[in-house]
């Protein structure tokens, strides 16, 4: 299951779902506690640097990369 998650409100994020036709839920992380906890906190501890991570169905990690990698790159670390 694919989710985004970033500290903005419900509201706006309802507007980027709606706006952007995304297959997937947007997250809160208001307290910014899951960017901390995948190292996605930029020096200041309050802006997010953009990460994509890739979790299997065991928990492990299988893709991390900050930015916006290539959608291949992602299906590759998840397809096998």
């Amino acid at each position: 299951m694919t989710f985004g998650v970033n500290p903005g409100s419900m509201d706006s994020h309802q507007k980027f779902v709606d706006n952007n036709a995304f297959p997937f839920p947007l997250l809160v992380d208001a307290d910014r506690s899951v960017a901390a906890a995948y190292d996605a906190l930029k020096e200041n501890d309050r802006s997010i640097e953009r990460t994509v991570v890739a979790i299997d169905k065991q928990g492990t990690v299988v893709y991390f990369k900050r930015g916006i990698p290539a959608d291949t790159d992602i299906l590759k670390a998840i397809t096998g």
